[in-house]
């Protein structure tokens, strides 16, 4: 089974920039991108997040093994440069000057791509075990007694597995990635994974990967 890119070294992240045009995706042509009626949404400690993966149809998006079925389990694949909705040489690119403190991205108004202090508040109320506490009570497979999660705060993460620019998929049942807007240089950004053998929630990086959204209220 392959690992996810969260176990692999940084040097094999290296992929090449996705061929979509250089334009800043039109995020509000389509009114789906600004409903968040269409989405659960779950209240922990003081931030309100999606309870759901966000699942936009924007031209970049993917499903896992391109199949519109695994889209409607666990919402779409984006690269960093469209989750951030910024042009999309930012996944090869330094773009920190384009990247604003509550980045809206793709997300619906009033939501933005959770930045990585976000992310570390919520592991940080959730505290020991987050992957554990965080994982769907159902979903992933199981490993040595470790069995999807307890769930207790309802925020549902499901195993979305991942994908890359050269149109690999990886990882559904066992692995969850979701992005933040934290730019680290011109080919690596921050993302939060949960993997089905551990009970933590880790800390991975790169741009080109498809990655699922968990957007945070502003």
């Amino acid at each position: 089974m392959a690992k996810s890119p969260r176990f692999v070294p940084l040097a094999v992240m290296l992929y090449a920039s996705l061929l979509f045009s250089c334009s800043t995706p039109d995020i509000d042509s389509n009114d789906e991108g600004d409903n968040i009626a269409n989405y659960r949404t779950v209240k922990i400690g003081t931030q309100t997040w999606m309870a759901e993966n966000l699942n936009y149809n924007i031209s970049g998006s993917k499903c896992y093994d391109d199949d519109e079925a695994n889209c409607d389990i666990y919402g779409r694949l984006y690269d960093w440069a469209t989750a951030m909705a910024l042009p999309s040489n930012c996944n090869s690119s330094i773009c920190a000057s384009q990247i604003l403190e509550r980045h809206r991205g793709i997300c619906p108004k009033g939501w933005h791509i959770p930045s990585d202090d976000d992310w570390r508040v919520l592991t940080k109320f959730v505290g020991k075990n987050a992957g554990t506490q965080l994982k769907a009570t159902n979903g992933w497979n199981s490993y040595e007694g470790i069995s999807s999660g307890d769930d207790i705060h309802g925020f549902a993460a499901l195993p979305g597995g991942w994908g890359d620019s050269e149109g690999s998929f990886n990882s559904i049942g066992v692995g969850g990635y979701w992005w933040s807007s934290l730019e680290i240089s011109d080919n690596y950004a921050s993302y939060r994974g949960m993997f089905y053998a551990n009970e933590t929630v880790n800390e991975g990086y790169g741009k080109s990967f498809f990655h699922s959204i968990r957007c945070l209220q502003d």
